[in-house]
């Protein structure tokens, strides 16, 4: 595995690795890395010069003899010409005041409700993020620990990997039991993680000043306290963190989790369609305070964590066509045993995976036919015993967010 566990003590924040609290609900942020890689150079550089102005200076160049400057050296993106796999996860911890309210209640451990391998090949030319259902029944994998230990896996839920990695209370245990889980399913090594939680969520949309949304029928549910008209919506951080948990309540389909990976998708989706057309690059104040509030709502892994090279990473994706950014499911089907399970499309599901080790695209390429679109409508079949084709979000493109809400009347 190239997933680096370290001890909790040297865990720092980012410009060098990883902060301690655990993390959760979205794995946001790298989506809109996806979708915005070409603003991530001045997002870096402007959160970097938030800090140097904090320092106290006096410039003495004046005082000294002349030289001539050497030329500013091109960000290096240390794993150029290789593909990464990014493992993306949303905790649902309830560590810290915040996440205890968001929460709402005191559940003890921790689990994720979201899994997301976000592939960028080699060549920096395509994106493809592939959802993993948390109700997937699969061979959960041994997991060590950082002292030495072994917790044992065992057959069931795809998020009991999270659960069993979280018992220590330690996010980079959670995740390399995820990542090891994964391994051993698909053969899929995973270079890099990075884990938010409810707080750190909610901070990057108010950061966006919301995400605009289509909301289809009203909707209420009890449980994550969310109740919205049906329309044009633009959500605060606390209410899309709300639609990207809720589950069961009215106005949400059958309460399957693969009705909730629909709407996480689109909420992402949404996300980075606002970001590009907010057009960070010439707003340098709304930058910072983004890659600000990213910083402090992510645990990653120090290579990943370390502000050099991920400036190097959004670099190498300057040019980045979003027309290449695919957003996915693994092929799945209910079984008929009437547990409320997924289980993989065997066959379809190594296919992809096979795919994604070779660098190679995923998306499908299809010819429209009578004005048609190429790109599939998204499905998720909730009959026991009926299967579903993966589901594809749209590409984001660069709108305002008044033409997003525009949008939904023609949706």
């Amino acid at each position: 595995m190239t997933v680096e566990v370290t001890d909790p003590r040297s865990r720092r924040r980012l410009r060098h690795a990883t902060r301690v609290p655990s993390h959760r609900a979205l794995a946001a942020i790298l989506a809109l890395l996806a979708a915005v890689a070409g603003f991530g150079l001045v997002f870096v550089e402007t959160s970097l010069n938030r800090i140097d102005n904090s320092f106290t200076t006096q410039d003495i160049s004046a005082l000294l003899p002349s030289a001539t400057p050497d030329a500013t050296p091109t960000p290096e993106d240390d794993s150029a010409g290789k593909a990464l796999n990014i493992l993306l996860l949303g905790s649902d911890s309830r560590l810290g005041d915040a996440n205890e309210e968001l929460g709402k209640g005191d559940v003890g451990g921790m689990r994720n409700d979201t899994t997301i391998i976000m592939h960028i090949s080699a060549d920096r030319s395509r994106i493809e993020m592939i959802s993993i259902p948390r109700d997937s029944r699969v061979r959960v994998s041994d997991c060590k620990m950082l002292d030495g230990s072994t917790v044992k896996g065992w057959t069931g839920k795809f998020n009991i990997a999270f659960a069993n990695g979280g018992q220590n209370g330690n996010v980079a245990e959670a995740a390399a039991c995820v990542a090891t889980t994964l391994y051993d399913l698909t053969g899929v090594r995973v270079d890099h993680y990075a884990v938010i939680d409810f707080s750190g969520f909610v901070n990057m949309v108010d950061a966006l000043d919301g995400v605009p949304m289509c909301i289809p029928n009203d909707v209420s549910s009890s449980k994550a306290h969310l109740d919205l008209e049906a329309g044009p919506q633009v959500l605060d951080g606390t209410t899309a963190l709300a639609w990207a948990r809720a589950r069961t309540g009215s106005g949400l389909g059958d309460g399957s989790d693969l009705m909730r990976i629909e709407r996480q998708q689109e909420l992402l989706t949404n996300m980075a369609r606002k970001a590009l057309g907010l057009n960070l690059l010439t707003d340098a104040t709304k930058g910072t305070e983004f890659i600000t509030a990213t910083a402090e709502s992510l645990t990653m892994d120090p290579k990943l964590g370390d502000s050099h090279s991920l400036l190097g990473l959004a670099w190498s994706l300057r040019n980045f066509d979003t027309d290449n950014l695919y957003m996915t499911t693994v092929p799945w089907m209910y079984p008929s045993d009437g547990s409320g399970d997924v289980v993989w499309k065997e066959d379809e599901a190594a296919a992809m995976f096979a795919l994604l080790k070779a660098d190679e695209q995923i998306a499908p390429v299809e010819e429209p036919t009578d004005g048609a679109s190429a790109t599939p409508e998204p499905s998720a079949s909730t009959s026991p015993g009926t299967s579903s084709t993966p589901s594809v979000s749209p590409t984001p493109d660069r709108e305002t967010e008044q033409e997003i809400l525009d949008s939904c009347a023609t949706a």
